[in-house]
């Protein structure tokens, strides 16, 4: 099973049949993982809520429990794909930058309370978080960031095992090996402005597969959850000049585009796979 997940339908129909559904693993039921590994299925025709079981697994344990059979397949930030295919024990069907080339994924986020009573704070790790992604990007730092992570403190992995994915140096374990231009970067083509396209992206997920209920206030969610207006004052601030709001349309890999300023609410109905609730 590859990038195409149709491949995948024929394993989850004979198991579901047998009365035994293959078992995903994902990390936090609203969270990224969770998202690229159900928009993946159900691109597949493969209903995550019905077809197969879906389960919720630390990150540092997806591969122990892979090796004791709990799980079929799992979703989950590096270095653990890198590490189950360095055990032998699993492959990468796909990434996530093959489903959405430059998606977003990890955030810095404040309780709206303590971003009204501590903006100086805020902007202070705003500020810091910006220093520290410039730094990261440096391909030339990639060795020592990984030294820094593998230690036990941290991701208690060995930075041989880190350091493939952090360059673009992608090993699918299954015969596949390339050298991906989208590989992990953290402040280039202007990824941590905190865009409220992509909040509603993944409220429109949550609405197909019923983690809410009726159609949400999309625009008014985003506006209160991205706030552009802290990250823009500083940036200002350390006279770091960004590209700024992007409502471009997105295309995944499986050729469905998302508008952010279309109806959002037709485009979460649109999925013939989901789980819609209201």
């Amino acid at each position: 099973v590859g990038a195409d997940p149709k491949a995948l339908k024929p394993f989850v129909d004979q198991a579901k049949k047998l009365g035994e559904p293959l078992t995903f693993a994902m990390t936090f039921p609203p969270g990224t993982h969770a998202m690229w590994m159900r928009y993946y299925l159900g691109a597949g025709g493969i209903n995550p809520d019905k077809d197969v079981s879906l389960i919720t697994v630390p990150p540092p344990q997806m591969v122990a429990n892979m090796k004791i059979g709990k799980m079929d397949g799992f979703c989950v930030g590096e270095p653990w794909n890198a590490r189950a295919i360095a055990d032998g024990i699993g492959f990468t069907s796909v990434t996530t930058q093959d489903i959405w080339k430059d998606h977003p994924e990890k955030v810095c986020a404040f309780t709206e309370e303590f971003a009204a009573k501590n903006p100086k704070t805020v902007k202070a790790v705003l500020k810091a978080l910006h220093e520290a992604s410039v730094w990261l990007d440096d391909l030339s730092h990639r060795p020592e960031q990984c030294d820094i992570v593998s230690k036990p403190t941290y991701i208690n992995c060995e930075a041989k095992t880190i350091l493939g994915r952090l360059q673009g140096k992608l090993d699918y374990g299954d015969g596949r090996k390339v050298d991906d231009d989208f590989y992990m970067h953290f402040s280039r083509r202007n990824c941590n402005y905190p865009q409220p396209k992509y909040a509603r992206w993944f409220l429109s997920q949550y609405r197909r597969w019923g983690l809410v209920t009726g159609t949400p206030d999309y625009d008014g969610v985003a506006k209160k959850v991205m706030r552009t207006d802290l990250y823009e004052e500083a940036m200002k601030e350390i006279g770091f000049v960004h590209s700024g709001l992007n409502n471009d349309k997105e295309t995944l890999f499986d050729g469905v585009t998302f508008d952010p300023t279309g109806n959002l609410d037709a485009y979460a109905k649109s999925f013939a796979v989901n789980s819609m609730k209201g």
